[in-house]
């Protein structure tokens, strides 16, 4: 009997996470934190979180804040413009069931994330 390859109910999110700082988390010395863009596999967006939420405290950095910007399909619902390399590494994220850090913008001076990041969003 042959096996039908399932479809997988895993999608890809876009996450963004603001991470603070921590020893050994490898920022820049000056640098207070840091906005990493982040491409995540899960059966929910809940679960896209709680493993990247995992996988970064693993890496030794301190997670703060996550905001959820959907999958692929929510973000071109809302008219966000996706580059090919975007789209590239979600189908990595995808075929990988992994978490990829897409992108990283260290802070100083405590400065806020979102004004920079939510331009690529657009």
């Amino acid at each position: 009997m042959d096996k039908v390859k399932k479809k997988s109910r895993q999608q890809v999110y876009t996450l963004l996470v603001q991470v603070g700082r921590k020893d050994g988390d490898g920022l820049p010395k000056g640098a207070t934190g840091a906005a990493l863009m982040i491409y995540a596999s899960g059966i929910d967006e809940a679960e896209a979180v709680r493993e990247t939420v995992a996988i970064l405290k693993q890496a030794d950095l301190a997670p703060l804040d996550v905001t959820g910007y959907g999958t692929l399909e929510e973000r071109e619902a809302q008219g966000h413009e996706i580059t090919d390399d975007e789209r590239s590494l979600m189908e990595r994220a995808l075929e990988e069931n992994s978490v990829i850090v897409a992108h990283m913008t260290e802070f100083y001076n405590g400065e806020e994330s979102l004004s920079a990041d939510d331009e690529s969003m657009n």
